[in-house]
């Protein structure tokens, strides 16, 4: 077998291998903050972003979601009203409303993340130290990866 055929097989293993995970830690969650909100997949993702960022403008966040502003304007009227986010006037344009979480939409994000990082750990449980010693090395140089990826996606942009 030559190189790249073992290499996009190993892809197509560790794809595989990521999903099925992800269907267990979905399968096995009794309850979540993901799973428990009411927000909607919008929403949602601009919990999310925002949760990468101190604040971001309607404009910035029609962009990410690839929506008008009109309807980046009702889906933050909805997220003020849960109590999630709050608008602020940007201090060095006063035309631009900024949107940021509020202490509660950090909450959420904090739980989301936290209920993820239980499942993780639990599973991390079940490996013996030599295997965690490895995995630590091979998410080290994952990570790495990631922040090449980040940058190089930042750099073209």
């Amino acid at each position: 077998m030559s190189v790249d055929n073992e290499r996009d097989r190993l892809l197509r293993q560790l794809g595989e291998i990521q999903r099925d995970l992800g269907r267990l830690f979905a399968q096995n969650r009794p309850s979540s903050p993901l799973f428990d909100s009411n927000l909607t997949m919008r929403q949602l993702k601009v919990v999310t972003l925002l949760s990468f960022q101190d604040s971001a403008s309607g404009q910035e966040l029609a962009h990410h979601l690839g929506v008008g502003l009109g309807t980046v304007t009702g889906i933050v009227d909805r997220l003020v009203g849960h109590g999630l986010v709050t608008r602020r006037e940007d201090p060095h344009d006063r035309r631009i409303r900024r949107v940021e979480l509020s202490p509660a939409g950090l909450a959420l994000t904090e739980q989301i993340a936290d209920a993820g990082l239980a499942n993780f750990r639990c599973l991390l449980q079940l490996l013996d130290t030599p295997t965690l010693h490895d995995l630590s090395t091979v998410m080290g140089k994952i990570q790495a990866a990631a922040h090449t990826l980040t940058t190089e996606k930042i750099t073209q942009t």
